[in-house]
């Protein structure tokens, strides 16, 4: 077995290589994720699924790619990150193959099942990156590493192509392919974390697994997974639901939905990095602030539903009418999805502040709950459609979500003021 290992690198290269290879890895798996927003349609053609099994089928990976996040992310802090992460891109290609080779809707599911194993995988490239690099530099390599979301939009580029010249058999082939031979390169390419090292080396005793669950005790974790409900979640939500959003308000056709799609999917995840290196400068609680603050008014806007309406002027009647045009729409959630992406590198920033000893399992709670939000927003959009018969309806409830985190979080750190208790984040 030794001579499967790869060679050790030097203490300058060994982060570097860390944070290069996890971020590649989390790109695919993340490209895998979301495999179903494409071939999806495709299956529903062919088996003539119900709008409400298609639902199912395309947000079964989702919501257990985020229930996996926690356990994942604690097995990670007491295996490491370069076993774990292995083996769940393994798990997922082989679940991608087995998807191919689904001939029924019920084998469609089971297979799904196992592909959203790799939407678990973030849990354990933030547990694993982190501990290579000292609490100054965690929210610039955090934020890179989560650069990895932009799969969402390569599986939204690449899929249609190949669907399209080979079938949807063929997408989840190729997926699974090079999910594959992304496991071998990670695992011939990487060394393990400096704690699993130093575990192995009996200088770190491994603590009880029930230990590892301890700081979710802790209200602060469920306060920081509240964020991540909104700055993830809700991102996962608007990258599945903006297309047919902007099909039934503006009467775009399919081409051109999926580049606004695009528009808002790119930004929300390529500029992470940045949110990172913002939070190590700044600081992630200023980051945050203005994330809540922008994001607010942006989805304050955003709700207001096209109205008529009468005043009395001078000269008698005047009719306005008012609604949020095409442009001024994309040109929001552009600036959303900013934010959106600075949020979601500033929440991380925090987590390796308060729980150096236990990244992985308080970071896997947290993106579990921010991987609910995309499972369970797309469902309440829908209801409050039908409920309130207004398309608009779907940025009330992102309106009221990150209003009643925004007022958490400033009460919470007032509190934490008080008692000399606020860490520097």
């Amino acid at each position: 077995m030794t001579a499967l290992q790869p060679a050790t690198p030097t203490h300058e290269t060994a982060p570097r290589r860390a944070l290069t290879m996890s971020t590649i890895a989390f790109t695919i798996c993340f490209a895998v994720w979301t495999i179903f927003s494409i071939i999806g349609i495709r299956i529903k053609e062919e088996l003539g699924l119900s709008e409400t099994q298609f639902g199912l089928l395309v947000g079964t990976p989702i919501l257990t790619g985020s229930l996996v996040r926690m356990i994942l992310g604690i097995w990670t802090d007491r295996y490491g990150g370069r076993l774990v992460y292995t083996a769940t891109m393994l798990t997922a290609a082989i679940a991608a193959i087995l998807l191919s080779l689904a001939q029924s809707y019920t084998m469609l599911l089971l297979a799904a099942l196992g592909v959203g194993v790799a939407g678990g995988s973030f849990a354990v490239g933030v547990a694993y990156v982190s501990r290579f690099y000292p609490a100054g530099k965690q929210g610039t390599a955090l934020g890179i590493f989560g650069v990895g979301n932009v799969g969402a939009a390569v599986t939204k580029f690449l899929a249609p192509f190949v669907m399209v010249a080979w079938g949807w058999e063929t997408v989840a082939q190729v997926w699974a392919g090079s999910l594959a031979i992304m496991a071998l390169v990670f695992w011939f390419a990487t060394n393990d974390d400096p704690v699993t090292r130093a575990r192995r080396a009996d200088r770190i005793r491994r603590r009880s697994f029930a230990s590892e669950f301890e700081p979710l005790k802790n209200l602060q974790v469920w306060r920081f997974s509240l964020y991540y409900f909104f700055v993830f979640g809700a991102f996962v939500a608007l990258a599945l639901w903006l297309p047919r959003y902007v099909i039934g308000v503006y009467g775009f056709d399919i081409r051109t939905a999926g580049l606004i799609g695009a528009a808002y999917s790119l930004p929300a995840s390529v500029f992470r990095a940045y949110g990172g290196a913002l939070s190590d400068k700044a600081g992630a609680r200023t980051v945050m602030y203005w994330t809540f603050a922008v994001s607010a008014v942006c989805t304050l806007i955003l709700s207001i539903p096209a109205t008529d309406y009468v005043v009395q002027g001078i000269d008698g009647p005047r009719p306005f009418h008012f609604a949020v045009g095409p442009w001024v729409f994309v040109a929001l959630v552009f600036v959303l999805g900013f934010f959106m992406s600075l949020g979601k590198a500033a929440v991380y920033k925090h987590i390796p502040v308060y729980y150096p000893d236990n990244v992985g399992a308080v970071g896997g709670m947290v993106g579990m709950i921010g991987g609910l939000g995309g499972f369970i927003l797309p469902l309440l959009f829908g209801y409050l459609n039908d409920l309130t018969g207004l398309w608009t309806s779907c940025f009330m409830a992102l309106f009221a979500i990150v209003v009643v985190s925004m007022i958490w979080m400033h009460l919470a750190i007032r509190r934490l003021e008080r008692r000399g208790a606020l860490q520097p984040a």
